[in-house]
């Protein structure tokens, strides 16, 4: 089966690395959109990325209402999404959830535990490790949602339907890793430094388990494009 069409909305604000980690790693043909300038003008695809960024999806500003007006008619349309990070947040909100600031700050490499079952995240540990570096969080799962992960600080994943989220960073490189630590000044110098610290080959060969979700995630696509055929524009 020919690899299946996938819309990368990126919504990050250094979208070069962003870019660089989903292509690394989905096993698909990508179509990307700079989400702050613009969405796609059709559905024409088998499923949808939505990244992680520094925005939160409360904010008042256009390219975020554009962003999740389109993914909620996206879902409607049964298109499969995965969502990470932000897209984890966008998608909760889009469906109905709520998003708050978790007056805290989660950053590194942390444990995650698997809630329930989920296609997602078969295959992976039970706890398994990941990179995690969010202020903000989903308080209230969208109507029929299921959690999949969570750990001491929030809800870290849902399903519901064709759509799939986790609020960690499965697709991070150490390069990435280190850059974003560095870039959270508001945390002070000895955390970042204790986060630098944690930034480890061994850490990030235990979190590399944690890709697997993307291959879960495309073929999860495949058979849903077998069986339902191509979306509708």
């Amino acid at each position: 089966m020919d690899r299946p069409r996938l819309v990368l909305l990126n919504a990050s604000f250094n979208g070069e690395s962003t870019s660089r980690n989903f292509r690394r790693e989905l096993a698909a043909d990508i179509v990307e959109f700079d989400a702050h300038e613009h969405v796609p003008a059709t559905f024409d695809f088998d499923g949808v990325v939505v990244t992680g960024s520094a925005a939160s999806v409360y904010w008042d500003e256009p390219w975020i209402d554009d962003l999740l007006d389109w993914v909620a008619e996206a879902v409607d349309r049964g298109l499969p999404h995965l969502g990470v990070c932000y897209g984890h947040q966008v998608l909760a909100e889009a469906l109905g959830g709520e998003v708050r600031d978790m007056d805290g700050y989660e950053i590194g490499y942390r444990e995650v535990n698997r809630v329930g079952e989920s296609m997602l995240l078969e295959g992976l540990d039970d706890p398994f490790t990941v990179f995690t570096t969010h202020g903000d969080e989903v308080v209230d799962l969208p109507p029929g949602a299921e959690p999949i992960a969570e750990n001491d600080y929030s809800n870290h994943g849902f399903q519901r339907d064709h759509v799939f989220t986790v609020q960690f960073h499965p697709e991070y490189d150490m390069e990435t890793a280190r850059r974003v630590t560095e870039g959270k000044d508001f945390l002070g110098e000895d955390r970042i430094r204790r986060t630098l610290e944690g930034i480890t080959a061994e850490n990030y060969t235990k979190a590399c388990r944690a890709k697997r979700l993307f291959d879960n995630f495309v073929g999860y696509v495949r058979e849903t494009r077998a069986i339902d055929g191509q979306p509708v524009q």
